[in-house]
């Protein structure tokens, strides 16, 4: 049996606007295995987001199966959501999401808070992802300090710091130039390679998608490619 640690089976997401009926995702079946490189790709309005919302447990679909790493997500409440996704789900965003008037190392520790984790064992561990990224001499730093491409390293401290089951990295390039897109890249496949992690890239651009090891294409909600 393959170790799944995504498996999403029929999901569907309607939204009602008005009179109109709009269906986000249409019948969305895929697998992911523990410790792939997964991107999600499709034109604006193909359902990039939705799905990035279902699988990283900020959103339920309004039909279908999802199971991360296990435990079925479709029917938790939204504490429930909150608590998997903590524990489950690092997040790096296009717009780095970090706090302007605290540390790099405060930044990274903020899930942790989260989780109840004691204030001596959050520092120690944010200090070693920081590390983990190369920027175990920027822990005292704030956000305004650091560069695009640091900050969006912070960033990936800040998802793995949790050790979650994957890391749902949300157009994690499109803010930074060329040199710190693939050095950002790069950090992601070289944590995929050395601690296993999975991670998947939602992301418009065919050259972050082409360092996948698999492709899954949306069209309007529906799913029309799943390769290699």
């Amino acid at each position: 049996m393959d170790d799944f640690v995504i498996e999403v089976e029929n999901v569907k997401k309607i939204y009602q606007m008005g009179l109109v009926e709009v269906r986000a995702l249409d019948g969305v079946t895929f697998h992911v295995r523990r410790g792939e490189v997964v991107a999600i790709m499709g034109p604006s309005g193909a359902g990039k987001s939705t799905i990035m919302n279902i699988l990283g447990c900020l959103d339920r679909p309004t039909e279908g199966e999802y199971t991360l790493d296990g435990e079925p997500v479709s029917q938790l409440d939204d504490d429930q959501l909150a608590d998997i996704r903590n524990r489950k789900v690092g997040f790096v965003f296009q717009s780095f999401m970090l706090l302007p008037r605290q540390t790099a190392l405060a930044n990274v520790g903020l899930p942790m808070r989260y989780a109840g984790v004691a204030s001596k064992e959050r520092h120690e561990r944010a200090r070693k992802s920081l590390e983990s990224v190369g920027l175990g001499d920027r822990i005292t730093h704030k956000p305004t300090e650091l560069s695009g491409g640091q900050q969006q390293r912070v960033a990936v401290a800040r998802a793995l710091v949790n050790d979650p089951a994957i890391i749902m990295a949300d157009e994690p390039t499109g803010n930074l130039d060329s040199k710190s897109g693939r050095e950002i890249m790069e950090l992601l496949l070289k944590l995929n390679r050395e601690r296993g992690t999975t991670v998947i890239v939602i992301t418009h651009d065919e050259k972050i998608g082409s360092q996948a090891q698999r492709v899954i294409r949306l069209r309007d909600g529906l799913l029309v490619e799943n390769g290699a």
